[in-house]
């Protein structure tokens, strides 16, 4: 379960990838590439979210993740 999403900024490649993982307590990790280098990984703890709702928080998780990169690059770029 998860999502993956990847866009082009400049000559380089932006790539947001989000997983679930089970173990060792369920969890939501993101991690940010640029250009193929890791850059940033965010992690969000899940363990008490019901199973039926997983889905959801990942997507939620990942879209707040892609909104908070693109408001930052549009920040930078009107500097």
């Amino acid at each position: 379960m998860g999502r993956l999403d990847a866009f082009d900024v400049g000559p380089r490649k932006l790539t947001v990838q989000t997983e679930f993982f089970p173990r060792p307590t369920w969890r939501i990790e993101t991690k940010v590439y640029l250009g193929g280098e890791l850059k940033k990984v965010y992690t969000e703890d899940v363990a008490e979210s019901a199973e039926e709702e997983l889905q959801k928080i990942t997507n939620e998780f990942h879209q707040a993740r892609i909104d908070e990169i693109m408001e930052g690059l549009r920040a930078r770029k009107q500097q």
